[in-house]
């Protein structure tokens, strides 16, 4: 007798975690499912350290894939500013009295 006086009540305790009185408000929403409900410090978490162990290696792999582009490139740029100096230098003296 006394299980049929809260059979009504039971469906609205099935949520533990929202109180009696909002269960109709929150029926419809389904628990979050992975979030975080606990983390690492940052101070515990080494977030750098894996990117420190694999720079050299990414750094020589993007070197070594457009590298010589750049190089060519840099050598070309200052040769051709050098030259252009160099000549302007040489018309400049070459109208001296």
């Amino acid at each position: 007798m006394l299980s049929s006086a809260f059979a009504r009540s039971r469906p609205l305790m099935a949520r533990y975690d929202v109180s009696p009185h909002m269960t109709k408000w929150w029926k419809a929403v389904r628990p979050d499912e992975g979030q975080v409900t606990r983390h690492i410090s940052p101070f515990e978490q080494q977030i750098m350290v894996p990117w420190l162990k694999t720079w050299p290696k990414r750094a020589w792999a993007k070197f070594s894939d457009s590298g010589p582009y750049v190089v060519v490139t840099a050598i070309l740029v200052y040769g051709t500013a050098a030259w252009s100096d160099a000549a302007d230098a040489a018309q400049d003296r070459s109208y001296r009295y």
